[in-house]
Order: structure tokens, then C-alpha cells, then sequence
């Protein structure tokens, strides 16, 4: 297949994606829920939206104009996925295809129904392309790999597959910079930063940098339609258990009723917890967040004020051309 034959097909999936009935949707996120129950009807639909309103011509076709994507041989790309979020792999499967590579998928045991939906309705469209994927539970006939996971499992993936070119991805989060200056409308979008999917993806703000004497009530004024998350009861869970053990260790904090805030130095914070540092200045600042460079997947601010950050909101809502790790997917499967 040409590339453009590639983008037409990924055009056609986007088609359908927004074509669902809601008995379709429903059914999907049925499923979905019984493997993953962090997995919510509002989450699986949000995905699903995203997914259908990014692939269109206009977007894959300026997503990938500035790459040489018509490789001699196609090569085997052994991915392995991740699940923490609905669809969380996708992308590195579009990836792949669009590239005209063959993707070997090992799926996330979190995040099979919806990958597996995707990947059926690929082959529906076009069996060419279809036939570029295959399920692998061992990458030994990979020729490169992308692989997700925490941490730990980054080391073991760079030790097992260090003699093959690859893109080893580890946890990473998000932050917010607040000036004290946000009107009550832009603190609200935060919440989406924070609480869409339960603070568990890559780009959930886990940390906020507010400037010294911030007052956080307004913040958490903002906040308050957000209280829902309380009716899921893994998240009710972790609130409990994090509020009991600040009590319990007589540890400052700030509690609105559903989530805790709390300064911390620390970059990732638990799930319902939003940690908080403050800074006296942009210089200062600056070099904070340059320290934790690597483990920073986005910024957010109020219109994206701050430099190299994006609107408040707009953390879950990447383009096609933002990449999980900033390492270029494109440009690493077109050298490959």
C-alpha cells in the first residue's frame, strides 16, 4: 500500500470510530469496564471521540508530509502495549502501520477489548493492511521494538532488547504552573488535567507549581464539580486510605471532601492527591522543572502562559504529532 492508500484507510477507521451507535459505545464500554474497572462509559466514550475527531486525511496527512515513509522491506515492529488508560497503545500501532512497517502486538490483560475493536475494524477496511498486524507474546522475530511500562519493567525491556533498535518508555507526568491570576473558569478546566481518567495517564497532572502564598481554596472552589469521582469506588479507596494515613502520621494537608492536596517536593503523587510546590520566581522555576526534565510528559497554564506549555484543559487532548516520551515515533520508524 502507498501511503496515501494508509492515511485513506486510518480516514475510513476515524469514519467509523464516529459512526457508533450508542448501543455500539455502550457495549464497548461494557466490556471494557469488566476487564479494566478503572475503565469508565464517560472514558471509553471520551477515547473514542478523540480518536475519531484525529484521524482525518487532513490531520495524518500533516502528521506525516515531512517523513520518507515508504520503506524497502516492511519490518516486524514488536509493541508492547501498555493498558493504564482506554487505548493507550493505539497510537504506536497507527504508528507502525502508517509507517508501512508490520506491527507485532503484545496487548495490555487491561486493554484488549478496545485495542482488539480497532484492530477488526482495520481489517475490515483494508485486509492489506490488516495482515501488517499480528499478536506476538514473544518479540524474538522483532527487528524493533516500543515498549511501555513502569520503571522497573523500562530496565528489564532496555537489558532484553538492547540489541534491537527500540523506544523504552517509563513513567512520566504532567504538571501545572499557576500564576494566581487564573479566573475561576480556567481553574475548572484544570480538573480535566487532573481527574480525567483518575490521575492514572502519562499526561494527569500529578503536581502543582503555584507562586509563594498562593491561596488554594480558590483552586478547590473551582474544583467542586469533580466531586463524582467519589462514586468509583477504586478511587474512593485510595482517598480514604491517603487521608487516613496523613492523619494517622499527623502529616499537613488540605482535604476537599474528595481529593487531598499536599506539598511535597516529590513529582508523582498518589491517586486522589495533588501535590504542591511553590516557587518566588520564573527563574526560579525554570530550573526546577529543568531538573525533572526527563520525567516531565507535558506542562499546562492558564492559556498556555508559561513557556512550552499548553492551555489549561487540554492535557488529555494531545495531537497526533505529540509524542508519549518527546522521542519521535515517525522519525524512528522511518530510520528503522
Amino acid at each position: 500500500m502507498t501511503l496515501k492508500e494508509r492515511i485513506q484507510a486510518f480516514a475510513q477507521l476515524g469514519e467509523r470510530i464516529k459512526s457508533l451507535t450508542d448501543d455500539e459505545i455502550d457495549n464497548l464500554s461494557f466490556r471494557a469496564r469488566n476487564e479494566n474497572s478503572w475503565f469508565t462509559s464517560e472514558s471509553v466514550k471520551s477515547t473514542l471521540n478523540t480518536w475519531g475527531e484525529c484521524l482525518t486525511e487532513k490531520s495524518l496527512s500533516s502528521w506525516t508530509k515531512d517523513y520518507a515513509l515508504t520503506p524497502k522491506a516492511s519490518k516486524k515492529v514488536g509493541l508492547v502495549m501498555a493498558g493504564n488508560i482506554p487505548m493507550v497503545g493505539f497510537h504506536d500501532l497507527l504508528s507502525v502501520l502508517i509507517s508501512g512497517h508490520t506491527a507485532m502486538v503484545k496487548l495490555s490483560s487491561q486493554d484488549k477489548v478496545l485495542i482488539q475493536f480497532v484492530i477488526s475494524e482495520i481489517r475490515i477496511i483494508s485486509e492489506i493492511l490488516g495482515s501488517h498486524i499480528v499478536h506476538a507474546e514473544r518479540m524474538n522475530e522483532a527487528d524493533a521494538i516500543i515498549a511501555t511500562g513502569s520503571d522497573n519493567s523500562a530496565r528489564y525491556f532496555k537489558h532484553y532488547f538492547a540489541q534491537h533498535p527500540h523506544i523504552i518508555r517509563q513513567n512520566r507526568t504532567a504538571i501545572a504552573v499557576i500564576k494566581g491570576n487564573e479566573t475561576a473558569e480556567e481553574l475548572t478546566d484544570f480538573g480535566k488535567d487532573y481527574f480525567q481518567y483518575f490521575g492514572l495517564g502519562c499526561r494527569n497532572v500529578s503536581k502543582i507549581y503555584a507562586p509563594k502564598g498562593y491561596d488554594f481554596v480558590k483552586l478547590i472552589d473551582a474544583l467542586m464539580g469533580y466531586e463524582t469521582v467519589l462514586d468509583h469506588h477504586k478511587y474512593r479507596n485510595n482517598y480514604d486510605y491517603n487521608k487516613s494515613i496523613y492523619l494517622v502520621n499527623g502529616e499537613p494537608h488540605l482535604d476537599s471532601g474528595f481529593f487531598l492536596m499536599r506539598e511535597s517536593q516529590e513529582l508523582v503523587s498518589p491517586i486522589s492527591v495533588l501535590f504542591y510546590e511553590y516557587y518566588n520566581s520564573e527563574a526560579e522555576l525554570d530550573l526546577t522543572l529543568a531538573k525533572h526534565h526527563d520525567k516531565i510528559q507535558c506542562v499546562v497554564s492558564a492559556n498556555g502562559w508559561y513557556e512550552g506549555s499548553i492551555p489549561l484543559g487540554k492535557a488529555q487532548q494531545p495531537e497526533l504529532w505529540d509524542y508519549a516520551d518527546g522521542v519521535d515515533t515517525l522519525e524512528f520508524l522511518s530510520g528503522i
